[in-house]
């Protein structure tokens, strides 16, 4: 049989098969041992899934609570050992919230769920209404764990409706009983109508909810856009988007072209905490034409050789930062840097630019985004920028890059 090393020759690449062959004690032993690299004892850990030898489990329990092992290996072997009652105490204690290694918190959390400690329901919850995913399927599991033992009606009770998390779980488990969750869509907090409307299922429901139900504007909004998911009929969703009354968000300094770009490429995946309105403007509005990138970096390229300025070849936002990507291309003027937009006829510099430069691009047909324009904030459209989920500015919005 092959090693332990072989079977996990270099990182990320292990053989799963071959690792379930292997014997549950010499896994165990393995990783047991913090001498060995991460990287192969965690692979370990996932093969000894449903054989864990009784006599390891201290030493696997020791690996758990040692804040100094590495976090990959310490979340697996909770998940091994999630039904090992004699970890709660210690998983409560108080002491755990001082371990703030990466990810342990959410996986504390999450054992205790799936031990049944009705006492972290709460926290369980806010980690499920999370934006990030990780910590989002934390607070699943665990509050997962919580239902299949005690029943979705107890952890209810338990939880109430005061917070806005407990009402997203509350959507959750009456989806989950095939239950009617349209009256959420009217829920003061977007986090909660966003979930609501992400589990519409009932095309004539929503339709009626928009007619005879739904109190405001902005519950009309989320029906129309849940509606708009299920059939995917353009053409309802702007006669329903007529009969509201075009409703959008307005945002002063924004004219309509700069509008128009921005809404289509954002509008769709922006963020829970957005308005709805952009999410069915970017349904029912007409989209701009997309430039010929090409074609426009020629001819801004085409524009500042004319004016003599020695430009030196375009190069996207993710070569120009060397990872990811955005919409933006970097054209360099001597020191200066140019920046044009992949939304539109956009250009800006990074710092102040040479009068030469904007002249010659706008005189190629290009529209010169200068600071105060830039600057303007498109109101509750949430975009996820570097860590962050808020409203974005223009500046952002037209020459954006994240890695």
């Amino acid at each position: 049989m092959r090693s332990l090393e072989a079977l996990m020759a270099q990182a990320g690449f292990d053989d799963t098969a071959g690792l379930r062959d292997v014997g549950a004690e010499e896994l165990a032993r393995y990783v047991a041992d913090p001498g060995h690299p991460w990287w192969r004892r965690r692979p370990c850990v996932i093969a000894l899934t449903g054989r864990v030898p009784e006599q390891y489990v201290p030493g696997l329990i020791a690996c758990v609570q040692n804040p100094q092992d590495t976090p990959e290996v310490r979340m697996a072997l909770l998940d091994l050992l999630a039904d090992r009652v004699e970890l709660l105490p210690w998983l409560r204690h108080e002491d755990r919230a001082s371990d703030t290694s990466y990810g342990m918190g959410e996986a504390f959390l999450k054992a205790r769920g799936l031990l049944g400690d009705r006492s972290a329901a709460r926290e369980l919850a806010t980690l499920a209404a999370s934006s990030w995913r990780s910590a989002r399927d934390a607070g699943d599991a665990g509050l997962d764990g919580l239902v299949d033992r005690y029943g979705a009606d107890a952890i209810l009770a338990q939880l109430g409706e005061d917070r806005p998390e407990d009402r997203e779980f509350r959507v959750w488990m009456r989806y989950r009983a095939d239950e009617d969750v349209t009256y959420a869509l009217a829920d003061p907090d977007r986090r909660v109508a966003y979930v609501a409307q992400s589990l519409a299922s009932d095309a004539d429901r929503l339709r009626a909810y928009i007619q005879e139900s739904a109190t405001t504007t902005e519950a009309k909004v989320w029906a129309a856009y849940a509606l708009y998911g299920l059939t995917e009929d353009r053409a309802e969703a702007r006669a329903v988007y007529e009969r509201l009354g075009r409703p959008r968000v307005e945002v002063e300094g924004l004219d309509e072209e700069l509008r128009r770009a921005i809404v289509h490429e954002y509008g769709p995946g922006c963020e829970r905490l957005s308005d709805p309105r952009w999410r069915i403007e970017a349904v029912c509005a007409e989209p701009p034409a997309r430039p010929d990138v090409d074609e426009q970096l020629r001819r801004a390229t085409a524009a500042l050789t004319g004016a003599g300025l020695a430009p030196k070849r375009p190069v996207s936002c993710g070569e120009d930062n060397q990872q990811g990507d955005g919409t933006y291309h970097v054209i360099e003027v001597g020191g200066d840097r140019l920046l044009i937009s992949t939304l539109g006829p956009f250009a800006s510099a990074e710092g102040d630019a040479p009068d030469a430069a904007w002249r010659a691009l706008e005189s190629a047909g290009f529209r010169w985004i200068d600071g105060e324009t830039g600057a303007i904030r498109v109101t509750d459209l949430c975009v996820y920028y570097f860590g962050g989920r808020n409203a974005i500015t223009v500046d952002t919005a037209l020459f954006y890059w994240q890695d």
